[in-house]
């Protein structure tokens, strides 16, 4: 941290130091986080989902949001649309995973509305059209848990679900 009391990385930009949780909560200063995924990195879509679904399997749907955020911002604009929309969803996991189901049930419908365009396709080996059907059902289970439901599948009342018991598979098997 400097003099101003705010934190700057290598390049003087102001980015909060504090250790994270693997949800992406800033911990308090000293304590134990996890590694945060470095930012700016240009990866192959195979690595981009490789490293993605390693992530949302680990619990850790923040930092896989990350891993997309860089593929949006590097990859070809054809194709932003689709790592946008995966983005959403990996925030929309990580705020149901948080308690914050208004939010979470909100970035859900908006990533599978995004990856709307790619239905049918399957880029790069991703399961679009699954992806789409388990945001929405994951989004109608947290919002029927916060309206008091029993929602099934996992979700509870006043509960967040569990990421990894929720991350999707990005690529699902053809049958």
């Amino acid at each position: 941290m400097e003099e101003t009391g705010r934190d700057r990385d290598t390049e003087g930009r102001a980015r909060n130091a504090r250790p994270r949780d693997g949800l992406g909560r800033p911990l308090p200063y000293g304590a134990p986080g996890v590694e945060r995924q470095p930012e700016g990195v240009v990866r192959t879509p195979e690595e981009t989902v490789r490293e993605a679904q390693r992530l949302l399997d680990a619990g850790m749907p923040f930092h896989a949001h990350e891993v997309f955020e860089d593929a949006w911002k590097s990859g070809p604009v054809a194709e932003r649309e689709l790592w946008r929309g995966l983005a959403q969803l990996a925030v929309g996991l990580t705020h149901a995973a948080r308690g914050n189901t208004t939010g979470g049930a909100r970035l859900l419908r908006r990533g599978a509305a995004a990856l709307a365009e790619f239905a049918g396709d399957r880029p790069y080996g991703i399961g679009v059209d699954g992806l789409i059907g388990w945001a929405g059902e994951l989004a109608g289970r947290v919002e029927a848990a916060d309206d008091g439901g029993t929602a099934g599948g996992g979700a509870v009342p006043g509960e967040p679900v569990d990421a990894s018991a929720e991350a999707p598979c990005l690529r699902p098997p053809v049958r």
